[in-house]
């Protein structure tokens, strides 16, 4: 199990790896102890958070600014921990770092897996504290090495951040490619094209967020049912 779950984050740990290094590269420009920019990875393990983080930081931000900012930014996850309540209720008490460790792209390889694998609760429960635990380190360890990188050899970070965005690409596909029901995916898509072309750039994250928990929260009952015939025909 444990070489199982490794194999299944290979694609995390090529995307967190050179993504943590831009940030810990970024980070060590704010002048300030190397074991912050450490102490955030482990702690906050949010790469878009984290890199808002530094933007508020070389601004001199206050706290509220930084708190609100990071909220509306990271609010997503939230949705991420209501999508997997049920699969991970019945664990113990590694549920809770489960959902601490709830990125964008660990979520993608959870729901992968599960659409893809066969497993007991128990091998679940294990193989998701595995992934979320590799995922983390993943992302600790590229952060530190670029804090090193940034302060000692005094190297620059341009172009190497769009590793996330390519990461996150591939790992959607796949899981769009294993789901039975791709409505969301085909909303999000268009609110996407629509947003990019309608929406200021510096609150389309935001503004496209909130238009997609609307027109969920309003076609909800439509996207549930999706299935519905086709499992009729099945019983039939």
């Amino acid at each position: 199990m444990l070489f199982r779950s490794f194999v299944q984050t290979l694609p995390v740990f090529m995307g967190y790896l050179p993504l943590g290094i831009a940030f810990g590269i970024l980070f060590s420009k704010l002048h300030l102890a190397w074991y912050f920019g450490v102490l955030s990875a482990i702690l906050i393990f949010t790469g878009a958070g984290q890199f808002l983080l530094i933007s508020l930081l070389s601004i001199h931000a206050g706290f509220l600014e930084i708190a609100l900012a990071s909220f509306l930014l990271n609010i997503r996850h939230m949705f991420y921990s209501l999508a997997i309540t049920d699969e991970i209720k019945n664990f113990g008490i590694g549920k809770y770092y489960i959902l601490f460790g709830l990125t964008d792209e660990t979520f993608a390889v959870l729901k992968t897996n599960k659409e893809t694998l066969n497993l007991t609760q128990k091998e679940m429960e294990i193989n998701y504290l595995f992934i979320t635990f590799f995922d983390h380190i993943y992302w600790v360890l590229g952060c530190g090495i670029g804090i090193f990188l940034g302060e000692q050899l005094g190297f620059q970070p341009q172009g190497v951040e769009f590793a996330l965005t390519a990461l996150f690409s591939v790992l959607t596909l796949a899981l769009l490619k294993n789901s039975k029901n791709r409505n969301p995916f085909y909303i999000a898509l268009a609110l996407g094209v629509v947003g990019l072309m309608i929406f200021p750039k510096e609150q389309f994250l935001i503004l496209s967020m909130v238009c997609g928990i609307v027109i969920l929260l309003i076609f909800r009952k439509w996207i549930a049912n999706n299935l519905k015939p086709h499992n009729v025909s099945a019983e039939n």
